[in-house]
């Protein structure tokens, strides 16, 4: 597992451009896209290609950052040489969001033509389709897409604090900028860059649940309780689903985040959540909401199933680890009560069955909910690697390569 572990944050590595390092991994990779953000006067080189494609979506692109910076705080002990890898990674991120909230009073949200973009296949270092700049400002905002790099910055501020404490003020104040940014002036980037965003990552679920969760990322990074504040007041008035977590939708992972700071009171709306939250992944639970296929896999609606399958594996990991510090179980009804332990064995049950007896690689879209697959290009939710897919997954990895 510790191989896959290190292939799977190669994996995500080889999808950065721009002017690569000396040290990257990919060696087939080369220089990409280095003039990016030429059309606007700026400095866009870098980040990271979502997928399959040479678009530079910000709003996934964004999310995968935040979860590699959350893997790392919980489990980059039990990453070993790996964890200079992640750190790397990391920084190739968020060294490209300081680049995109550099200008007050905007945000670059994309980079790159979708339409012009997937008509045509080429290698990165070979294409020649438009790379527009798109960007939100206070008279079309896109606050999903702005407060989530705002969370990006401040998860990946905590990640540095140790380490480069001057690099981890930087990423704090900014964070909290651009934040204040979302927050002030609220709309949708789907509206505001029209086409760059729909229909490829459209925000179905609204931007209000970045906005708690961006305030949430900050309160862990700063302690300042005003972020504090902002996330009690929101929490009840979220649309969505608080049995999902991915790019778009952020509830359970709000719930789960904060739920140390008030693991003591059993009657918190986030306890609650997170409680309901666990229940509804566990098989034998009354309350399951989703699927399981013939072969075991965590299945629910939509492409790309293995999103689903490693970022709730790793919510139930993170989930189970705060658990046990507060010496607490889960009663989901009836006999069923989901202890730490059980929530780990779930999980496992989700690396196993993605891992299997596999050669080492990224890991795609994955099979449906009776464990078909089909193998072609043309099939992309199926298919296609995606970083926030793989982001996620090296936390899991790291968590078991440690022997727990």
């Amino acid at each position: 597992m510790g191989g896959k572990s290190l292939m799977n944050m190669a994996a995500l590595m080889g999808r950065d451009l721009g002017k690569l390092p000396a040290n990257q991994r990919m060696n087939w990779r080369k220089d990409s896209a280095l003039r990016d953000g030429s059309d606007i006067g700026m400095n866009m080189v870098g980040g990271y290609y979502d997928a399959g494609d040479n678009v530079k979506f910000h709003f996934p692109m964004a999310f995968t950052t935040t979860l590699l910076a959350w893997s790392i705080l919980e489990f980059g002990e039990s990453m070993g040489a790996d964890l200079e890898h992640a750190l790397e990674a990391l920084r190739w991120g968020t060294d490209y969001f300081l680049k995109a909230t550099s200008k007050p009073g905007m945000v670059v949200a994309q980079v790159g033509d979708p339409i012009s973009d997937h008509i045509c296949w080429e290698r990165p270092e070979d294409m020649d389709t438009l790379r527009t700049t798109y960007v939100v400002n206070q008279t079309h905002p896109g606050s999903e897409v702005s407060a989530e790099i705002a969370a990006a910055l401040a998860a990946s501020s905590i990640v540095f604090n140790n380490k480069d404490r001057k690099y981890s003020m930087v990423l704090r104040l900014r964070a909290a900028q651009v934040f204040e940014f979302a927050n002030n002036y609220q709309g949708s980037y789907n509206a505001s860059i029209g086409r760059g965003a729909c229909p490829f990552y459209c925000d179905f679920n609204g931007y209000h649940d970045e906005l708690v969760w961006g305030a949430a990322w900050l309160y862990k990074a700063t302690r300042d309780p005003k972020f504090w504040v902002y996330v009690v007041r929101n929490i009840a008035t979220l649309g969505g689903s608080i049995f999902d977590f991915g790019w778009d939708s952020k509830q359970s992972g709000i719930n789960i985040l904060v739920s140390p700071t008030v693991m003591k009171s059993p009657g918190s709306i986030f306890i609650t959540n997170a409680d309901k939250f666990v229940c509804s992944l566990l098989p034998e639970s009354p309350t399951k909401s989703v699927t399981y296929s013939p072969g075991g896999l965590m299945f629910k609606p939509g492409g790309s199933n293995l999103q689903h399958a490693t970022t709730l594996s790793f919510l139930l990991i993170v989930y189970s680890r705060y658990l046990q510090a507060a010496r607490r179980s889960v009663h989901c009804g009836g006999s069923v009560v989901a202890t730490p332990s059980r929530l780990v064995e779930v999980a496992k049950t989700q690396v196993d069955y993605i891992l299997g007896s596999n050669p080492l690689g990224a890991i795609v879209g994955g099979p449906d909910n009776n464990d078909q697959f089909l193998d072609t290009r043309l099939n992309a939710s199926q298919s296609e690697p995606t970083t926030y897919l793989n982001a996620p997954f090296v936390g899991v990895l790291a968590y078991f390569k440690g022997g727990k």
